[in-house]
């Protein structure tokens, strides 16, 4: 993460790199039922692939010691003009002012009590109440049901989540780096993978707030002077 002004405003951004990216497979209508681009990402060493996979990505392939790592299916609704090994730019997808959504597995915590987890206020803390302080207190209704509902809110792993940021703004594109940065926080931790997509247009002016009007509260004295010197002008 980093920062940046717009305007006099300070703006919160996180840099997504997203190049090098390639196609890998590009699906048709007549032989998928649907037109769609398959796009690789990363770098992984070409022993850590299997063989099917190597078959696959043979047209893609720039070099036989590295594959990408990250492959994700992006569907069309007409005839896309892209061929397999082809690059694709960020600034061929995306502008400056851009609205996007991005799509990432949010960090892991491990096991977290209902406290940490949900939000629960715990139990009391007098009346001899001396290990209850973070408890989730009762968690079943009794004879009827005789069981603990499904998805009960109580500790458990916590994070590692499918979370989903709409909203953001592209701030900048670096294209020579390959580096988009938008406003605001993404999901998932440094070099996590995530999903941008493009959901609208936008302007980096709203991201501008207004400065408020501080207004000077002067003494009586002071005012009658100003008022006495307008009066003689």
């Amino acid at each position: 993460m980093s920062q940046t002004f717009v305007g006099d405003t300070r703006v919160v951004t996180t840099s997504i790199k997203t190049s090098p990216s390639v196609v890998t497979q590009v699906k048709s209508i007549e032989k998928d039922g649907y037109w769609a681009v398959q796009i690789g990402f990363g770098d992984r060493k070409i022993k850590n692939t299997t063989k099917p996979l190597r078959g696959h990505l043979k047209g893609a392939l720039k070099n036989e010691k590295t594959a990408p790592h990250f492959l994700k299916e992006i569907r069309y609704a007409k005839k896309p003009d892209l061929k397999v090994g082809d690059a694709v730019k960020v600034s061929e997808v995306f502008k400056k002012g851009d609205l996007v959504s991005v799509m990432g597995t949010s960090k892991g915590k491990g096991f977290a009590g209902v406290v940490k987890r949900w939000g629960f206020a715990g139990g009391p803390r007098t009346h001899g109440q001396s290990d209850r302080q973070r408890a989730p207190g009762s968690i079943g209704q009794g004879t009827d049901p005789g069981r603990v509902w499904k998805g009960k809110k109580m500790g458990g792993r916590m994070g590692t989540d499918q979370v989903t940021v709409k909203n953001l703004l592209v701030v900048s594109i670096d294209e020579e780096k390959g580096l988009m940065n938008v406003s605001g926080p993404i999901p998932g931790p440094t070099s996590g993978y995530v999903l941008v997509r493009k959901i609208g247009k936008g302007k980096l002016t709203d991201l501008i707030e207004e400065k408020k009007q501080v207004e000077v509260q002067k003494e009586p004295e002071e005012e009658k002077k100003e008022e006495a010197k307008s009066k003689e002008n």
